[in-house]
């Protein structure tokens, strides 16, 4: 068969491990899984709710124009209902974009260690990957607008970025912006923006009015707790979503997930609380760390990227095999790290006490760096 060399050159996304999976593995009762930055709680009591009385008939297609939602949403974030574009999940409109803006002739910069599916969708429409290296955990912002050139055709920035937790401070994203050229467009993905509470931490809403080339991506996957029924959302000016919008497969948010998003956005002091939960656990497992002089980043995301002097997939294994599912950084480029969702009090309790067996039970080597 004649198959497109970027295809045969990819690996399929690996998941996480399933708990059912790992229950059978290692014959454990009981499974935490801090590996997908889902939310602990769940999603809003309302939405539960919701599904409970839903009554639709299966035989009908989806909204393709997921009316409602877009109202919503346009009202929630203060922009033009023709300023958004919905995607089956945020990974769809990354998908989106890379079939609409890259190909062969054409290059995307990003940063290393950061989300895969960036450098994954750019693989597959056979750009040019320029992969600019991070600085302590966080974007190279100089770096990468010195990879820029007239065959640059997307940048891909991630803040807080997946996997370190690290943002992007306002006044720096905003000296960013203004010198990237019009014709490239920048992509904004703010996956975890809800969780954010540094007073810094831009708000990109109305960006998009003065930043034609920009488009802010976001998710009810994280905080809203809703990754099964896939929904996510861009923000960009009409220009940009009327060219991509072909790009869309038709039908693509399904009717469940477009009316649970609805009751979801409703509920607002539901996200407050998860806000304010998961400052709660950063700092459990912050005061841990310090006491037991592990490295880390700060984190404004829903999870913590430890630094062990160890090989991360021992680290990884250790935890597994305890029952407390994590993930190796070593997919991320980060051999000696580990990224752990933050879970319930109850949930952190338990995985720190893990990773304290592992620190206890394994010799570190003390010249190893992370």
């Amino acid at each position: 068969m004649k198959w497109n060399e970027a295809v045969l050159s990819l690996k399929s996304y690996q998941p996480g491990k399933s708990t059912d999976e790992v229950k059978k593995m290692y014959g454990l009762e009981k499974i935490v899984k801090l590996a997908s930055n889902e939310n602990p709680f769940g999603c809003s009591e309302k939405v539960k709710e919701s599904i409970k009385n839903a009554t639709h008939s299966f035989a009908i297609y989806p909204d393709g124009y997921a009316t409602s939602l877009r109202k919503v949403v346009a009202n929630h974030t203060g922009v033009k209902e023709t300023q958004l574009i919905f995607g089956n999940g945020s990974d769809e409109n990354i998908q989106i974009i890379s079939r609409s803006l890259l190909g062969a002739g054409k290059n995307t910069v990003m940063a290393t260690g950061t989300f895969s599916q960036y450098r994954h969708n750019a693989t597959l429409e056979g750009a040019e990957i320029r992969e600019v290296p991070h600085i302590d955990g966080a974007h190279d912002l100089d770096g990468m607008l010195k990879a820029i050139d007239g065959n640059t055709s997307v940048i891909w920035i991630c803040t807080p970025n997946n996997p370190t937790g690290k943002y992007i401070p306002e006044p720096d994203l905003i000296a960013f912006l203004e010198k990237v050229p019009e014709d490239v467009l920048v992509v904004l993905d703010e996956a975890y923006s809800e969780y954010a509470v540094a007073e810094d931490y831009p708000r990109t809403n109305q960006w998009i009015n003065k930043y034609k080339n920009l488009i802010i991506l976001r998710t009810f996957s994280k905080i809203y707790g809703l990754a099964s029924f896939r929904v996510g959302y861009g923000l960009a000016d009409e220009d940009i979503i009327q060219k991509l919008d072909p790009s869309r497969e038709p039908f693509n948010v399904n009717t469940f997930g477009q009316k649970i998003a609805v009751v979801a956005l409703e509920d607002q002091s539901f996200i407050e609380k998860c806000r304010t939960e998961n400052q709660k656990g950063l700092q459990q497992y912050y005061e841990f760390c310090d006491a037991e002089n592990l490295a880390y980043y700060p984190s404004q995301g829903n999870f913590i990227f430890i630094h062990f002097k160890h090989d991360a997939d021992v680290v990884f294994q250790y935890l597994l095999e305890r029952g407390y599912i994590a993930r190796s950084g070593k997919s991320f480029g980060f051999p000696n790290s580990v990224r752990v969702t933050i879970g319930s009090t109850e949930e952190n309790e338990g995985m720190i006490r893990t990773i304290k067996s592992f620190l206890n039970e394994v010799a570190l080597p003390s010249n190893s760096l992370y």
